[in-house]
């Protein structure tokens, strides 16, 4: 699958884009990364929802940037609730919608400081669906998710970061009417979805209970397709 270029309010934009086999049209997925930005891990889930009939782009949040000044601003961009980084999933989303090959159903997957994104896409932008994995929630997220798109959100209940997240989450969302479907697995710590290499990860996995747990990954990755299948609609 091609690394891409695409248009977005600040300029053309690098991606990855996954397809899957066949000629379509498929429904859409803007996958938004973590802190560790477009990387192999996250290659691998846009080619997990492309197996699965997604026509999906992963943008690359952190392109041209010092990526430590890129974490900065992207935490500066959730908290504001606005940013260019915003404007760039919104282009994402255009994209696979104005393909030939794309439904014009779309949906949003985040991962880590990517969950906040697609949090907050959800009532923003025209998103069918959302998937929240380890997001943080705001406080005032009763206000926040009116109108939302229907999510679908989970949670490790060992993540010290997200600790009560999951219930506010479930709570916000059936205040507001939306379709929803959060999860906490009891096993499961942070990033428990995403498999990280090298030193400096595992080391800070160990030191905020992080890392990959396959059942609650491969139980997530069940509701979430068929969350996505039920909102997004199968590919045809």
């Amino acid at each position: 699958m091609p690394d891409v270029t695409f248009p977005t309010p600040r300029g053309n934009q690098p991606g990855y884009l996954a397809k899957p086999a066949g000629d379509g049209p498929w429904p859409g997925v803007v996958v938004v990364h973590e802190i560790f930005g477009l990387n192999d891990d996250i290659r691998q889930i846009a080619d997990r929802f492309a197996a699965n009939g997604y026509l999906t782009l992963a943008p690359d949040l952190f392109a041209g940037g010092w990526k430590l000044a890129c974490i900065v601003a992207a935490f500066r961009q959730l908290k504001a609730r606005q940013g260019e980084m915003f404007g760039a999933l919104d282009a994402a989303r255009a994209v696979l919608v104005g393909r030939d090959d794309c439904t014009g159903q779309v949906g949003v997957a985040g991962f880590c400081m990517g969950g906040g994104f697609a949090l907050l896409a959800a009532p923003r932008f025209a998103f069918g669906a959302s998937s929240v994995n380890y997001g943080q929630v705001p406080e005032d997220a009763d206000a926040l998710l009116a109108g939302a798109c229907p999510i679908v959100g989970s949670y490790g209940a060992q993540d010290r970061g997200t600790r009560g997240m999951a219930e506010r989450l479930d709570l916000a969302l059936a205040v507001n009417g939306v379709p929803h479907d959060v999860k906490e697995y009891p096993e499961a710590g942070h990033s428990f979805m995403n498999r990280h290499d090298g030193p400096i990860t595992q080391v800070l996995g160990k030191v905020i209970h992080a890392g990959y747990s396959g059942p609650a990954a491969e139980d997530a990755w069940t509701r979430i397709l068929a969350f996505f299948g039920q909102h997004l609609g199968a590919a045809s």
